[in-house]
């Protein structure tokens, strides 16, 4: 790769399984530099049930290989449209993750992406994380830290991202090394539950805006039992799948529908206040990315939960719709420099580490 600045493409498709985002970054691995387009793709319905159909399976079934074809055909039709990229990240879909047991894996042929977009394509970012000893996730803490430094930021803060789970990093920008500058992991649950119970109940991809769980009431007993569970009093750096929690629907099922909704969202807010208090050094701020914080009712709930303001990205000039897309921009331009990409303190992984393997054109 060319030294200085390189126009990277990521692309990310979440836990939430609503579609593919992309967007342009350029860094030179350490700095944002500018952002550039950005794109979605929505996956269809149909396209959602093979999907959810796949999820906690592993490679090797005839439903991970049609998960798969969704993956990387809904890819390859939204990074086809961007023009003047030179380096791809690609994520994949996530369908199990068991950190310390069988891994991790996500759907989706990075070999062919390249082979088909003609460009060099970095993927499989979690695999050798894991391998070491880390939990493969979060992943994003790093970008997180130059987003910070980016603002100009000069005291500690964190960035939340509301996915399917919740995921916090606290960075210090004052520290230019990202490695020294971190902490990260997921807090719990906190879309997943959330659609699922809509799909189930609804036949509705998600609670738009919070508006059912506005209507109804956070059952006292299932937040107390769910604020029990063993995950909480695990020490950060840590992880979860994306059914971990799958519990949680058994948890609201006598519940009518505003209810159940409610104290969902109530979940993923006490989760978040759980996890503050792991941070090294007391923010004045969180900054909210992800489709969670279009969310008013969740958002109104950690504000109401949380000692500290509460606010979304786009209130320092970010994307926060975009923010993980970007990330994977960032850490493909990291892994082509063979730079870090996690670390003790973001994935407990036991040295800095630079993960993910690089595909190009002409590999088939």
């Amino acid at each position: 790769m060319k030294d200085g600045p390189v126009w990277a493409l990521g692309a990310m498709s979440g836990t939430s399984l609503d579609g593919v985002d992309a967007a342009m970054l350029l860094t030179d691995g350490r700095d944002v530099l500018e952002f550039g387009d950005t794109a979605y793709r929505p996956y269809a319905a149909a396209e959602q049930a093979t999907l959810r159909a796949a999820l906690g399976h592993w490679p090797g079934s005839d439903a991970v290989r049609a998960a798969a074809r969704v993956v990387e055909t809904a890819h390859l039709e939204l990074l086809e449209r961007f023009r003047g990229v030179e380096l791809v990240g690609f994520h994949g879909q996530t369908l199990a993750h068991d950190p310390g047991g069988r891994g991790t894996h996500q759907a989706g042929d990075g070999a062919a992406l390249a082979r088909d977009l003609g460009l060099p394509v970095v993927w499989d970012f979690r695999t050798a994380d894991v391998a070491a000893g880390g939990q493969g996730a979060p992943l994003v803490p790093f970008f997180h830290h130059a987003c910070a430094r980016w603002m100009e930021a000069d005291q500690p803060l964190a960035f939340l991202n509301l996915g399917g789970v919740g995921n916090v990093t606290w960075v210090d920008p004052r520290i230019v090394d990202p490695e020294k500058a971190c902490l990260a992991f997921d807090t719990g649950p906190a879309n997943a539950p959330i659609n699922d119970l809509m799909m189930e109940r609804q036949g509705q991809a998600q609670d738009a805006g919070g508006a059912l769980a506005a209507k109804g009431q956070v059952d006292g007993g299932v937040l107390a039992r769910y604020l029990d569970h063993p995950y909480f009093f695990k020490p950060p750096p840590k992880s979860l799948d994306r059914n971990d929690f799958h519990g949680l629907l058994s948890a609201v099922a006598h519940l009518n529908d505003a209810d159940a909704a409610a104290t969902l969202t109530a979940a993923a807010a006490a989760a978040v206040r759980r996890g503050a208090e792991s941070f090294p050094v007391a923010i004045t701020r969180l900054l909210v990315a992800g489709g969670g914080r279009h969310n008013a009712t969740m958002m109104a709930a950690l504000e109401q939960a949380l000692p500290f303001a509460v606010a979304p990205v786009e209130s320092e000039g970010l994307n926060g719709d975009m923010l993980e897309a970007q990330a994977f921009a960032y850490l493909a331009v990291r892994v082509a420099r063979g730079m870090a990409t996690s670390g003790p303190t973001t994935t407990g992984v036991i040295r800095p580490l630079s993960g993910g393997q690089i595909s190009l054109p002409k590999a088939t």
